[in-house]
């Protein structure tokens, strides 16, 4: 139980970057995960390793093959003699070594499904109870220390910026939802739930658009992933009244969505709170951030495509764009808000997961994670677990505008899938024909 709250405590604590000292150094979340980690490995030391199971074996597959791509790739921009820039070329590579000792210690066995399965509840109920304590923060109700909580106008909470908070909200989200599908009381189905409503509103104080657009996305798909179970079930198990009362979880969500833009809007007019509820500005921003993106995407590729798809090493390769070195000079930045810095050396990111991964790897390692997200959606989908599905797209949808796979909550996600994947299919009842 002690190694399960520290490696709960360690994912809730990275996403509170705030906490580090710097913007290069650790904080207590990375101390909690290097504790967790080496406990871990000095454990599985001692019984002479684990067996390799299939979760295990597809998680090492992926990171050893993953590490020879970001290898390759250092060599080539050795090679061509691009420049990098050493603080974030270290940042990631610590990053990934981090995020790779906890996807692929998580899912040990004996016993990783239930232990797993513990991990996610406590996440659940202490992820809803610190996104309270930040939002009491950020209202001043209470005082924790001499931080920033707001991005301007988003919420960010004790997180370096909003899309990171909004990332940890989306996860800890589509989490609640597996435990309220995978809940066997009611008591725990309302906890789950209501932790929900927390992780969603919090969420959309932060005014993501990625966020949002997995919100809008996964409750409909999950909908149409379970009706489509019930209407395949031949026995007729599902009532009308327990059909009814997931229609009404499931809406509450969505209820949740839109409601939170009119109360965090009161003194403002009608047409801004109709534009709060579609997107995060005025439409010129979203005009300018859309021109933004397709410059850093097309960006990305070109870099790729300059080394031989094989990628240029770990670290970001873009140059900032002009228009936001303009935009840092003519406003205000919050406090703690780290940007990559002016040094001479290309150290902005595409902002897309995929081909962040295709600078940094090539398409060795842009294949792989496609190979590790896809497999894990079969599994899922074919062991009848359908809110993993769901979570599953959901973290796809986001990478879409960020790069999410530094981040250790999606990494403990993924294991979580697996494993439950893996354990439901071993433990379904087989069904003998005549």
């Amino acid at each position: 139980m002690l190694l399960d709250l520290l490696l709960t405590l360690g994912l809730l604590m990275s996403m509170s970057s705030q906490l580090r000292l710097s913007e290069d150094s650790f904080g207590p979340g990375e101390v909690l995960l290097a504790i967790w980690i080496i406990w871990m490995l000095s454990r599985e030391v001692g019984r002479l390793g684990p067996p390799l199971t299939g979760a295990l074996s597809r998680l090492l597959s992926f990171w050893v093959a993953f590490a020879l791509a970001m290898c390759l790739g250092t060599m080539t921009g050795f090679a061509i003699g691009d420049r990098h820039d050493p603080v974030w070329f270290q940042h990631d590579i610590i990053a990934y070594a981090v995020v790779a000792g906890v996807s692929c210690l998580s899912v040990v066995e004996p016993g990783a499904s239930s232990r797993l399965h513990r991990v996610a509840w406590l996440l659940a109920t202490l992820g809803a109870i610190w996104l309270l304590i930040q939002v009491a923060f950020g209202w001043g109700l209470i005082e924790i220390g001499g931080f920033d909580s707001w991005e301007w106008d988003r919420f960010r909470g004790l997180s370096e910026n909003a899309n990171q908070l909004a990332l940890g909200c989306a996860v800890l989200g589509l989490l609640c939802l597996h435990l309220a599908e995978m809940a066997v009381r009611p008591g725990e189905r309302v906890t789950a739930l209501v932790c929900m409503i927390v992780a969603i509103i919090v969420g959309r104080l932060t005014k993501s658009d990625a966020f949002l657009l997995v919100l809008v996305v996964a409750s409909p798909l999950f909908i149409v992933l379970k009706f489509g179970r019930w209407l395949m079930l031949a026995d007729g198990k599902v009532t009308l009244r327990s059909a009814m009362a997931w229609i009404l979880a499931l809406a509450l969500p969505l209820i949740a969505a839109y409601v939170v833009p009119f109360a965090a809007s009161v003194n403002t007019s009608s047409e801004t709170v109709l534009l709060g509820m579609t997107r995060a500005g005025a439409s010129a921003d979203t005009e300018d951030t859309a021109r933004l993106r397709v410059h850093l995407w097309n960006e990305a590729m070109r870099r790729g495509i300059e080394a031989a798809m094989l990628g240029l090493g770990p670290g970001p390769h873009l140059e900032i764009p002009a228009t936001i070195v303009v935009g840092r000079r003519g406003e205000s930045t919050p406090q703690d808000l780290f940007h990559p810095q002016l040094n001479n050396t290309p150290n902005f990111e595409a902002h897309n997961t995929m081909l962040d991964l295709f600078v940094q790897g090539g398409v060795i390692a842009a294949a792989l994670l496609g190979w590790l997200a896809a497999s894990a959606v079969l599994a899922t989908h074919r062991a009848k677990l359908d809110a993993l599905t769901t979570l599953l797209c959901g973290l796809a949808l986001y990478s879409i505008f960020h790069l999410i796979v530094r981040h250790p909550i999606v990494w403990f996600a993924i294991a979580l899938c697996l494993t439950t994947a893996t354990h439901a299919r071993r433990t379904s009842p087989i069904r003998v024909g005549s």
